[in-house]
């Protein structure tokens, strides 16, 4: 069965978010194996320099491709990404399970991935050129991931 990891720094703090995401890791349940990994966010110290922000976002990288494999099929979440129709991002996971067992999505903390993420990902997407709070981007990922197995099992879902 196919394994789709959402790895994610942070974890979710508010109770609405974790129902949102539990909800669809279970109805993902019946497509794939989903699984939900998340990195410890690492602390900024107030009035954060550039220099600062920068070693954190790297720090969470290296954090987030600790979770991922040599075949894994990695997608990255970034607002500069490719944006995709819910169409051709089911097409697009279909295809992608010719070739891989495992495909991991990478939602990286706020303030984005690093460098080494983007270019250890297969493709970068992107929900649109809005800026989505990384809890609500991991409810957003879920949806669509559920959605997209939906229209490739040729099953009516609301539109």
């Amino acid at each position: 069965m196919l394994s789709i990891k959402l790895v994610c720094v942070g974890k979710l703090k508010e109770k609405y978010w974790q129902d949102a995401c539990a909800e669809y890791m279970k109805r993902l349940g019946a497509y794939c194996k989903p699984e939900l990994i998340e990195v410890p966010e690492e602390k900024l110290p107030a009035n954060a320099s550039a220099a600062d922000e920068q070693r954190v976002i790297e720090a969470e990288g290296r954090n987030l491709l600790e979770k991922t494999g040599k075949g894994d099929y990695v997608i990255a979440l970034d607002v500069k990404g490719k944006e995709l129709s819910s169409e051709e991002m089911a097409t697009g996971l279909s295809e992608i399970t010719f070739d891989h067992s495992s495909i991991i999505f990478i939602i990286g903390g706020s303030l984005g991935l690093s460098e080494e993420v983007k270019k250890r990902a297969d493709l970068k997407q992107s929900f649109g050129r809005i800026t989505l709070p990384h809890q609500l981007a991991r409810v957003v990922a879920l949806e669509q991931i559920y959605r997209a197995f939906k229209i490739n099992a040729g099953e009516t879902y609301h539109k």
